[in-house]
């Protein structure tokens, strides 16, 4: 078992400036207004960093495994914040589209990276035991690959 340490120092209000470890940048989050002064990203839009980060860098890896290269991949994640049962904010949902950087017709055994990428993404399948995250890949073109939850 491996354990992943981050250290969090309040700086003022909601802000807070986030360490990960020597040799990496320090990174300030805070809350929106009326909370905070949005000062960083969210707690919200960290979470959705990391499912995007975490599902590239899956796929990358999966395609790299075949020596192809799909760079550069762009992801983009929209995460649906409303109430619970309990009328609590919560992340109801998450949507990302993986952008390859070449036409799909370039990459070979991509059918096969797409359709095991997925299990192997440590974040998007600890939170989809919380919240649906939609996955959605497209290449340079365009072209819908992949579309599902």
């Amino acid at each position: 078992m491996t354990t992943v340490s981050v250290s969090l120092q309040q700086q003022a209000d909601y802000r807070f400036e986030i360490r990960f470890g020597d040799g990496i940048a320090t990174l300030v989050a805070d809350e929106p207004a009326p909370l905070g002064q949005g000062a960083g990203p969210s707690p919200a839009q960290l979470l959705c960093a990391s499912v995007g980060n975490c599902l590239s860098d899956s796929l990358l890896f999966a395609l790299r495994k075949f020596k192809q290269v799909p760079e550069p991949l762009r992801c983009e994640v929209q995460a649906e914040v409303g109430r619970n049962a309990e009328n609590r904010l919560r992340i109801l949902g998450m949507h990302a589209t993986i952008t390859l950087g070449v036409a799909a017709g370039t990459l070979e055994h991509l059918d096969r990276a797409l359709g095991q990428f997925e299990e192997f993404c440590t974040v998007t399948q600890s939170v989809r035991q919380s919240f649906p995250v939609r996955v959605t890949v497209v290449d340079a073109d365009g072209l819908t690959l992949r579309d599902q939850t």
